[in-house]
């Protein structure tokens, strides 16, 4: 079948209380080896929200902040994880953290801002095992898109506009990298800039541009969660990007 004109064909599952939608083009879109690559990816979501979910009571994550655990009890990913948000606050000054405030003016052990790109990074390498096939993968609308193909046809992923969801502020033509957003549009004041516990100011929405999801995620959390300085760190990172600003002027960084 050729990549050039075939449809896509799609899946779509709920997990990590994220919707996962998986698009597919080529030799396997739609057989039974696309379908078990599919459901290989489901179960490792599945593994990894019974390990790192913080409303799970039984995840080892739930466990280990509430003292239960230490992370040398937990599977190997809990210190991965861990160490690449340690590796997070570090490169943002503070501004991103493994905790979020629960509310009461206390802070929660969370590493939710590292685990959903990782996660579905990790699951697509099920993916990679379909030959001449190409694939994009949204993560609740974080993309991970590759072709089998390196010249071939780009997937086109869209920003976009935090104002209004129904308008694409961007277009971005994408054969083997990611792409992440982080914002209020869609999940509120879920991130807040660690140094001060209070949500950042003067900035909308950040997307980030690159060639892993695990990274594209953590830095647009990480830009977002640093509000005026978000175009400047980006810079320093030297990545590329979108910021919104609170004005509504978008910003191309890199």
């Amino acid at each position: 079948m050729s990549t050039a004109l075939s449809s896509p064909a799609r899946y779509v599952e709920q997990v990590m209380g994220l919707p996962f939608s998986l698009a597919l083009r080529g030799r396997h879109a739609s057989d039974a080896r696309a379908r078990e690559a599919w459901a290989a990816v489901v179960a490792d979501l599945r593994e990894a929200d019974r390990v790192f979910s913080t409303w799970r009571p039984d995840s080892w994550v739930a466990r280990l902040a509430r003292g239960e655990v230490e992370v040398s009890d937990c599977p190997a990913e809990v210190a991965e994880v861990l160490a690449l948000g340690n590796a997070a606050a570090h490169a943002s000054g503070g501004a991103f953290a493994l905790t979020r405030p629960d509310g009461t003016g206390q802070t929660v052990f969370d590493p939710s801002g590292v685990v959903k790109g990782w996660a579905a990074e990790r699951a697509a390498r099920h993916l990679a095992e379909l030959p001449e096939t190409d694939h994009c993968l949204s993560a609740g609308g974080d993309v991970l898109a590759w072709t089998a193909d390196p010249l071939g046809r780009p997937w086109t992923i869209g920003v976009e506009d935090p104002e209004d969801p129904r308008r694409i502020i961007a277009r971005v033509p994408l054969r083997r990298g990611a792409v992440a957003t982080s914002g209020s549009a869609h999940r509120g004041g879920h991130v807040v800039d660690a140094r001060t516990g209070r949500q950042p100011a003067g900035v909308r929405q950040v997307t980030v541009i690159g060639g892993g999801l695990t990274a594209v995620d953590i830095e647009a959390t990480s830009a977002y969660a640093l509000g005026p300085d978000a175009a400047r760190w980006l810079r320093a990172q030297r990545r590329t990007g979108i910021v919104v600003w609170s004005d509504g002027r978008a910003e191309l960084v890199g």
